[in-house]
């Protein structure tokens, strides 16, 4: 029996941003290098290549500073397979799209779907099996952050924009589908992540009085709805949506605190993400290494040991922030050509279409939620990252418009 390579292609699409939400980085690997594989094309356009150099500029001055020190063969290597994760998910992504009739959104949208059902019925799961009532709990169970599925989300809202041909009831259902199953992964940047898409796809970047009104009213009501949450005051390890409101009373200073108390769990806790920041560049301005970093199987000592996931540890070679990690393994000559890979995603200016004017939309608020997703959550480089797979995918039908114009 022959299988419909677009089909085919399909499933392995979502094989491909499936396979992340078990949180098993070494089975991601495995499981993408699998379909790099059996996908390789013949050719590659130029635009693909333009895309991952940055990453690969990266991976190369690693490795090229590291022979300058003696770290552990395993924690090269798993700094390189840290390192290649945007660059295989990119090819992934270009390698699955197939040049068929079909709007390419609508495969995005379907593979959603099926994702946000499956996630749901972890939450589902969660609460009714596990009796999981707290955030960390129904997040340890279902999943901690999900790109992909709010991209999805997006979409559906600006279905017309994407010309997706599902009926108005399809809409309606999936739109239920992925909100709430967004909702549930409680994660902050998934809400920053939606506003910034919301934003960008309304054209309310676009500067004019209209626009203007726009983001005032949501800076304030932004303003307005934190001043609450503040007067509120939630609990650190409230029951239900407490926890919760108390992560967000901590974004404005969790990953900007430069005075911490080591001595004091609670500040510890609550600006570790800073205080990961701070002890990198400390240690680097001591080794005199911050301009080139300390290469690939270098780590971060965080003087004291620490709770990280279900290991206690003192050292650590990847941190939360994707700025920091390049930092320490490239340096600031690393660091330039990072901030040059997110500026790439901005620049898709060439559209003869509507539907190619927004996948450059897409492109561009990408690039702006890079900023802020590579400071407090690695950007492309989180173990559970799939946004990186879509973007490969749309990078691919860029190219075939291309073709055809």
């Amino acid at each position: 029996m022959k299988i419909n390579r677009s089909i085919l292609n399909k499933i392995l699409f979502f094989i491909a941003i499936f396979v992340p939400t078990f949180n098993f980085f070494e089975l991601t690997i495995l499981v993408w290098s699998f379909l790099f594989l059996i996908t390789i094309k013949k050719a590659y356009s130029k635009t693909i290549f333009k895309i991952t150099i940055p990453f690969l500029v990266i991976i190369i001055a690693a490795i090229v500073i590291s022979f300058l020190h003696n770290y552990s063969f395993y924690l090269k290597i798993r700094d390189i397979v840290y390192l290649s994760k945007p660059i295989l998910g990119l090819f992934i992504g270009y390698n699955l799209f197939k040049n068929d009739k079909e709007n390419p959104y609508e495969t995005i949208v379907k593979c959603g779907v099926w994702l946000a059902s499956f996630h749901l019925f972890l939450v589902l799961f969660a609460l009714f099996f596990k009796g999981a009532f707290t955030v960390r709990e129904i997040r340890d169970y279902a999943g901690y952050f999900n790109d992909y599925e709010v991209y999805v989300l997006i979409i559906l809202i600006f279905y017309k924009k994407f010309e997706l041909q599902f009926t108005k009831s399809k809409i309606r259902l999936y739109i239920a589908i992925l909100a709430i199953s967004s909702f549930f992964y409680l994660a902050r940047t998934n809400f920053i992540q939606f506003l910034i898409l919301y934003i960008v796809l309304k054209g309310w970047f676009k500067l004019n009085l209209k626009t203007l009104k726009a983001m005032f009213s949501i800076l304030l009501l932004s303003g307005i709805s934190y001043f609450a949450i503040y007067q509120y005051n939630p609990k650190r390890n409230g029951d239900g949506i407490d926890e919760f409101l108390y992560k967000v009373k901590l974004i404005p200073i969790e990953a900007f605190s430069t005075k911490i108390n080591r001595n004091d769990w609670k500040n510890f806790n609550d600006n570790y993400r800073s205080y990961e920041n701070i002890t990198t560049i400390d240690q680097l301005s001591h080794n005199k290494t911050l301009f080139f970093g300390e290469g690939i199987g270098s780590q971060v000592d965080l003087k004291q040991k620490v709770y990280l996931g279900d290991k206690e540890m003192r050292y650590i070679s990847i941190l939360h922030n994707g700025y920091m990690t390049v930092l320490l393994k490239t340096g600031i000559f690393g660091l330039v050509f990072l901030l040059f890979s997110i500026f790439q995603f901005s620049i898709f200016k060439i559209y003869k279409s509507s539907l190619e004017k927004n996948t450059n939309e897409i492109f561009f608020a990408t690039a702006l939620f890079l900023i802020i997703s590579n400071w407090v959550f690695l950007g492309l480089y989180n173990l559970l990252d799939t946004k990186v797979i879509l973007l490969g995918f749309l990078i691919a039908y860029k190219n075939q418009q291309a073709k055809l114009q």
